[in-house]
């Protein structure tokens, strides 16, 4: 019959006005960030997707929690918090242990560590170190497992180097002549020392060995129970670290402005951020490399790092990452 048609008509187009309408808002939520670090010009595309409203366009309200963690990857994994910036290689290291922690956003596309010596010391490769007494902020972390990679990919033995634990006062001990190298993060001494006037050599580790560095890290349960929150912090962190790339002197105003003491060392602190995103940059952002994680996982094994095997595909997921559009 015509009023049936009709009927139906009508049903059609309003099916039709509802899709077409506004997108439905996520669910509100707030969201702490445990950094693992003071409140620095480094996190430039965080407080870049905070001031540009990244993270509220998701509908989060987000806390940054500072501080010098050292527990951050168990507190992920027992739920006591949600989401962090993490390390690659510590993941590896928490998975060995049963810790269910994830990999979800591939920040620094390049591993930081170096090792640093002052140019007048001639070294450049790593069998100069041989030897010489190199200096270490910890016997553990990043600049550990960067060492023990470095030793590993190069052949060197740990006993042919002296290695020393001097705390983070790489930069004195480098000037003052106490070690002949020191293991830094490529944007943060290495940086400082040459705007002090000091001509420097760097061996990378990333030249000799692929590993996974600095991302967003979360939970298994949060995966499982939650992966639109997981999109979300990712979608909104991403917009962040694209802007910076894209726009590094406004980021770094907006960095100054989450991070006054910035404005007292600005010039340094601005070649801090573009050391940083020389180490950001590329054309995958956000993405893991499958292979990355497989030679970590590997080393990290022989080396004795870890006792047992880890599935790597549990490491991390890509699944999360936005596409470019």
């Amino acid at each position: 019959m015509v009023w049936q048609r009709r009927l139906l008509t009508f049903a059609l187009l309003s099916l039709l006005a509802a899709g077409c309408g506004p997108a439905r808002r996520p669910t509100a939520a707030s969201v702490k960030i445990a950094m693992g670090y003071v409140p620095n010009v480094q996190f430039a595309p965080m407080y870049v997707a905070l001031e540009k409203g990244y993270f509220a366009d998701e509908n989060l309200t987000v806390e940054l929690d500072y501080g010098w963690e050292t527990d951050i990857l168990s507190l992920l994994g027992a739920g006591q918090l949600r989401f962090a910036i993490a390390s690659g290689e510590e993941i590896v290291l928490a998975r060995a242990r049963g810790v269910p922690v994830v990999y979800v956003f591939d920040w620094y596309n390049r591993f930081p560590v170096s090792v640093v010596s002052l140019a007048d010391k001639g070294i450049t490769r790593p069998e100069q170190l041989i030897g010489k007494t190199v200096g270490i902020p910890a016997m553990f972390g990043s600049s550990y497992v960067g060492w023990r990679a470095l030793l590993h990919e190069t052949g060197i033995s740990e006993e042919q180097v002296t290695l020393v634990t001097i705390g983070y006062t790489q930069a004195t001990a480098l000037t003052s002549g106490q070690v002949d190298a020191a293991l830094c993060f490529y944007m943060n001494e290495p940086v400082q020392l040459t705007r002090e006037g000091y001509r420097l050599n760097q061996i990378l580790v990333a030249d000799y060995v692929d590993l996974p560095a600095a991302g967003i890290i979360t939970n298994d349960e949060t995966v499982a129970d939650d992966p639109e929150l997981v999109s979300r912090v990712v979608r909104a962190f991403s917009r962040g670290l694209r802007y910076t790339l894209d726009n590094p002197d406004d980021a770094f105003e907006i960095a100054k402005r989450a991070v006054p003491e910035i404005a007292g060392n600005a010039d340094t602190q601005r070649a801090v951020l573009d050391a940083s995103i020389e180490l950001w940059r590329t054309d995958d952002v956000g993405l893991s490399d499958a292979e990355t994680w497989r030679s970590a996982a590997s080393f990290m094994l022989e080396a004795g790092l870890i006792d047992n095997q880890v599935d790597v595909d549990s490491l991390y997921t890509n699944r999360f990452v936005p596409a470019v559009k």
